[in-house]
């Protein structure tokens, strides 16, 4: 008797009025997420300004380059890709298709409706590596060898300035 009483009071509870919606900006990290690790893929690519911004500081956003238009239920992107050479471009997106159609499902219930993906470059990972590099990661290895250097040249001086304290006493003696 008790539970029937229970689930009579359930039935009566009226569901709150609402909606679930996401910002672009959760989307896009979903799926800068989600390909992260597709092989072939090297990197999605913001455009100028964002290349600019991310050689001169370091920067691990993950939605450069990641465009996004968000329903109520379905999302259409769009990708600006760097691939690695020696890989089939149809592959990664296929790949790209099916990680981030599962990613966006799994986490938003939202169903990807359109993937329009654009082969900006197309690099080997050493030249790709060596693109990444900033103004900031320069400078931070450039004041690490001053810093190095400097230490050798106090390291010297002291080991000069003992061999010359020692030759006094020798002296002196």
């Amino acid at each position: 008797m008790v539970t029937e009483n229970k689930n009579a009071q359930r039935s009566n509870v009226t569901t709150p009025k609402g909606e679930l919606t996401f910002n672009d900006k959760v989307i896009q990290k979903v799926i800068g997420y989600a390909i992260e690790n597709v092989p072939g893929l090297l990197g999605v690519d913001g455009g100028f300004m964002a290349n600019i911004k991310n050689k001169i500081v370091n920067n691990d956003n993950s939605v450069d380059g990641i465009s996004v238009e968000v329903g109520k239920e379905q999302v259409a992107v769009d990708l600006n890709v760097i691939m690695a050479y020696g890989n089939n471009a149809h592959d990664i997106y296929k790949t790209l298709t099916e990680v981030i159609a599962k990613q966006l499902t799994e986490i938003t219930s939202l169903e990807l409706v359109e993937l329009n993906v654009e082969v900006i470059d197309i690099q080997t990972k050493s030249e790709f590596d060596a693109d990444q590099v900033s103004l900031q990661d320069r400078v931070t290895d450039a004041g690490n060898t001053i810093k190095e250097k400097t230490s050798d040249g106090v390291n010297t001086v002291k080991e000069t300035a003992s061999k010359v304290k020692n030759d006094e006493d020798v002296r002196v003696v």
